[in-house]
């Protein structure tokens, strides 16, 4: 295992990546704490266009307005943000410093959280008891305590208190694997059920250690803390914009594709898929540009057989939700949803809690809808 891993780098680098949607919401947030007012339609059209590297020109064509005014709408939000932010920014270097920004804002915490004394990686499968996690952990404790004072014979301590001993960062990755499949999002599988307790004793106990938890489910206990005071926190993770969307297309040799952008946009920036869909369109040669020509969603197997690990875990009041969604080509209001009538209230409040959870539904206030990639999928699922 790696000591002193300087995690902050770690951190900086994630930022670096930001899309589009989350520098418009940083943008729109630094506006609004200077005016009280959000972006209007023509600033975000500034912003998308100034992060997508087009001219004030093409902005003006496409915005269908003039070129004059876009330059005029665009010099009075570079001057909101550097005042706000206390620097010039202008359209050369604003995603720089939009990134720079976002940066900044987790400035405390990765000061606190920028070395540690031991880094735990643990790839949790189905044989990823708590009693064998801790076993592992305490062994590795052990035999790192006595290489470093091979003098001592170091007592065997409890796992918690090699958390509080040292300073730590602990990744458990694809930890959906402690939940049953077939059940709502985060429920324990028997005999995992001692994760809850260790968790809840991560939260409350204090120690100097930092936990990451990977995977496609979050434990019912953390997605219920809400309370910015906590030092708990649920990052989900969006897709890439479309800089770095074709980064990945030209790795596959199409990147010169006429509507690459469309391309992107309709996978979401995903990478997974993104390169799934690069692969196949490579493959095909000259034919695979032809199918792109009436925007169709292509679903290789390698990202059908993805879909199916997530869809399996599915339970079934949650499949009748994707079932539902899937058949409207617009978001839909809750109130239409209940409606409907086909499910309970209750049960259907419960199964967009989850599927959000799962992050395989996107919500914009009351109204819900299914991506197109999971839209195509669950066509071929009826």
């Amino acid at each position: 295992m790696s000591k002193t891993v300087p995690y902050y780098t770690k951190v900086f680098q994630a930022f670096e990546q930001m899309n589009l949607k989350e520098m418009l919401n940083l943008a729109d947030k630094i506006v609004f704490e200077k005016t009280g007012q959000h972006l209007d339609d023509l600033q975000e059209a500034v912003v998308r266009g100034t992060l997508q590297h087009e001219t004030y020109k093409q902005i003006a064509k496409d915005f269908d307005c003039s070129e004059s005014r876009v330059r005029n709408v665009a010099s009075q939000f570079w001057q909101i943000l550097s005042d706000e932010l206390g620097e010039n920014i202008n359209k050369k270097n604003f995603r720089s410093t939009i990134q720079r920004f976002q940066v900044s804002n987790v400035s405390n915490f990765a000061k606190n959280v920028d070395e540690f004394e031991y880094v735990l990686w643990r790839s949790l499968d189905a044989s990823s008891t708590l009693a064998k996690f801790e076993a592992n952990s305490i062994q590795f404790f052990s035999q790192s305590e006595k290489q470093d004072s091979p003098a001592t014979n170091p007592k065997t301590l409890p796992l918690i208190k090699y958390f509080q001993k040292h300073r730590c960062l602990v990744v458990l990755d694809d930890i959906h694997n402690l939940f049953s499949s077939g059940e709502l999002a985060g429920k324990y599988k028997p005999g995992y059920e001692e994760y809850r307790s260790f968790f809840k004793q991560i939260e409350t106990l204090s120690h100097q250690s930092c936990f990451l938890l990977i995977g496609w489910e979050q434990p019912r206990e953390v997605t219920q803390v809400k309370n910015q005071n906590t030092p708990i926190r649920t990052l989900q993770l969006t897709g890439l914009d479309i800089a770095a969307g074709r980064e990945i297309l030209r790795d596959y040799g199409v990147a010169e594709i006429e509507n690459y952008s469309a391309l992107i946009n309709r996978y979401q920036g995903n990478p997974l898929w993104l390169k799934s869909v690069a692969t196949l369109i490579q493959e095909l040669g000259g034919c695979g540009t032809e199918l792109l020509l009436d925007d169709p969603i292509l679903l290789p197997e390698d990202l059908k057989d993805v879909l199916e690990q997530q869809f399996s875990r599915l339970s079934e009041i949650e499949k009748q939700v994707i079932s539902l969604l899937a058949k409207e080509s617009d978001a839909i209001n809750l109130v239409k949803l209940l409606e409907n009538g086909r499910i309970p209230p209750s049960y259907l409040l419960k199964a967009l809690q989850s599927l959000s959870r799962r992050c395989l539904i996107e919500q914009q206030g009351t109204f819900y809808t299914l991506p197109p990639v999971l839209r195509e999928y669950s066509y071929g699922l009826e």
